[in-house]
């Protein structure tokens, strides 16, 4: 599953105004990015990077309350975008291409990116002992990851939902998966994420999402979910 979608907007190319944090120089063109959801409602801490095809230098900001941030690309250039998921930073599929522009001109846009977080998102990479509630240390760097995405989503609250394969009884497989949530509930409370952002709860076998009839589709239904209760 995809984290989110982006359609990124070029509103318009202009002169130089005035009240510009930055400006763009003959170098330089000044990239408004604005960062916004389905209904328009501003997206914060949401880290975008534009990576030069030239040079693969990397310039990137983070939008503040208003789901804006500003910066400087050298012009006549391509860059790749690039935005943070949940556990890691995920492509744009189009391009940036900023124009050389006419000489001594001085070129400021507005690039507009769309974003919807997905209601659900499956943490990979993120396991237990067999039969414990014990995280394994292969899981840590993923957690880690996603540390720093709830560290940065101050308002955000989210449900770490637990599941099992229907291996066993139903009320052993539902104790599991609830001290598998707490695990993972407690795992982010060490790591700077504030407890009024996170629930625990487990739901043992309910809700497969592959056949429990192979060790392959029990691997799978062994997960952890994330669903988001309020952005």
């Amino acid at each position: 599953m995809k984290a989110r979608f982006l359609i990124p907007v070029l509103m318009f190319f202009s002169l130089l105004g005035r009240g510009q944090n930055l400006q763009p120089d003959e170098k330089n063109a000044l990239i408004n990015v604005v960062v916004m959801d389905f209904q328009k409602k501003p997206m914060s801490a949401e880290k975008i990077s534009f990576i030069s095809k030239k040079t693969q230098k990397i310039y990137s900001g983070t939008t503040d309350n208003s789901g804006k941030f500003q910066v400087l690309l050298p012009k006549d250039a391509g860059y790749d975008v690039k935005y943070m998921e949940f556990t890691s930073e995920a492509a744009y599929e189009k391009p940036l291409a900023i124009p050389k522009g006419e000489e001594h001109q001085f070129l400021t846009f507005t690039y507009t990116i769309r974003v919807q977080l997905p209601e659900k998102y499956t943490l990979n990479n993120v396991m237990f002992d067999v039969n414990k509630a014990t995280l394994t240390s292969e899981s840590f760097k993923e957690l880690d990851k996603f540390s720093s995405f709830m560290n940065a989503k101050k308002t955000m609250v989210i449900e770490v939902a637990g599941y099992t394969d229907n291996v066993g009884t139903d009320d052993a497989n539902l104790k599991l998966s609830q001290q598998r949530a707490e695990a993972i509930r407690e795992y982010l409370l060490k790591h700077g994420v504030s407890a009024g952002q996170i629930i625990a709860k487990g739901y043992g076998a309910s809700n497969p999402v592959a056949t429990n009839d192979t060790p392959e589709g029990r691997k799978i239904n062994r997960r952890t979910e994330i669903h988001i209760i309020k952005q």
